[in-house]
């Protein structure tokens, strides 16, 4: 753990992004959707970042990228083992050192071969040798070689996303970003994909898994940030979420797990607040059961117990 500790591979500190909208009047202004979120993803692990569909997750995948829309704007910053993420650096390690596996197949390019997408373009002997790589890749995700001369039409949404993995993991990357890599596989599918995760993290890599599921992270995840209101509202080791979340230092962490079915699915009133009507202070004050006069002011995530949470009040 300590070398783990000791060798971020990705670090995010208080990132915002906001689009560059237009009212009914035509007049411009600013909304913002990612709100000053931090976190570290660190070399041999993999960090799940948790949260309802729609609040924003994918977005943050695409802010580490750079790969936002023209109209969005982002602040805070960000480093990669140690450099600071400028545009030119992330150019030269997207797909390389930092691989995606983005949540739609439509990222493939209708108009090219899956073969040459996941091979990529460089010098003609990189290019053999992960021509070589992909046919071993795509034996190991069931996919036959004729797979690679088809055009994403003519594959099945399976093998879509399954030629999304491959590409992804083809090489050794330090970083993986995964935003919802398993829906539309089979079951054993789905399993061996997030078991070439533990893989990958094993071999040094560091694994940013963004999803929907708890379940899934709770399975695969050594740390999960529990995301709310395009935030992190709180770290925490996966071991803490079990026993019902009673290690949870966040009360809306022990809520979201609470309202699992497993857990009699006890939901709470009220809410997640979305880009445009995000209160102030902390986000999740207008349904806590605790909260009080100071929740209304702004508050950092602070280091608790072994992990880390966004909470004055947290103990």
């Amino acid at each position: 753990m300590e070398e783990r500790q000791s060798n971020p591979v990705l670090q995010v500190k208080d990132l915002s992004i906001s689009f560059s909208m237009y009212d009914q009047g035509m007049a411009k202004h600013d909304l913002e959707v990612i709100h000053q979120l931090s976190l570290t993803v660190r070399r041999g692990e993999i960090l799940a970042v948790a949260g309802s569909s729609g609040s924003g997750k994918s977005l943050l995948a695409h802010g580490i990228l750079g790969i936002l829309p023209k109209n969005a704007k982002m602040e805070g910053e960000m480093a990669f083992c140690g450099q600071k993420l400028e545009p030119s650096l992330l150019e030269n390690l997207r797909g390389k050192e930092i691989a995606f596996i983005p949540q739609s197949v439509e990222y493939l390019d209708p108009l090219m071969k899956v073969g040459k997408q996941v091979i990529g373009r460089g010098k003609k002997s990189e290019r053999i040798r992960r021509q070589e790589k992909m046919k071993q890749v795509f034996e190991r995700y069931h996919l036959e070689p004729s797979a690679a001369d088809l055009y994403p039409y003519q594959l099945s949404g399976g093998m879509a996303r399954r030629v999304l993995i491959a590409g992804a993991v083809l090489d050794q990357p330090k970083l993986m970003i995964a935003d919802e890599p398993t829906p539309g596989l089979q079951e054993e599918l789905a399993r061996e994909t997030i078991q070439n995760f533990r893989e990958l993290a094993e071999a040094g890599c560091g694994v940013l898994l963004i999803t929907h599921d708890i379940d899934l992270a709770m399975e695969l995840a050594d740390r999960i940030a529990v995301f709310y209101g395009g935030t992190i509202l709180e770290i925490a080791p996966v071991e803490d979420f079990s026993a019902e979340g009673a290690n949870l230092r966040h009360p809306y962490s022990r809520a979201f797990l609470q309202a699992l079915p497993q857990n009699e699915f006890c939901p709470i009133k009220g809410s997640q607040p979305y880009a445009g009507n995000l209160p102030k202070g902390c986000l999740f004050a207008d349904r806590c059961p605790y909260r009080r006069e100071g929740c209304q002011e702004e508050m950092e995530m602070r280091a608790l117990r072994g992990g880390e949470v966004r909470c004055r009040y947290a103990e």
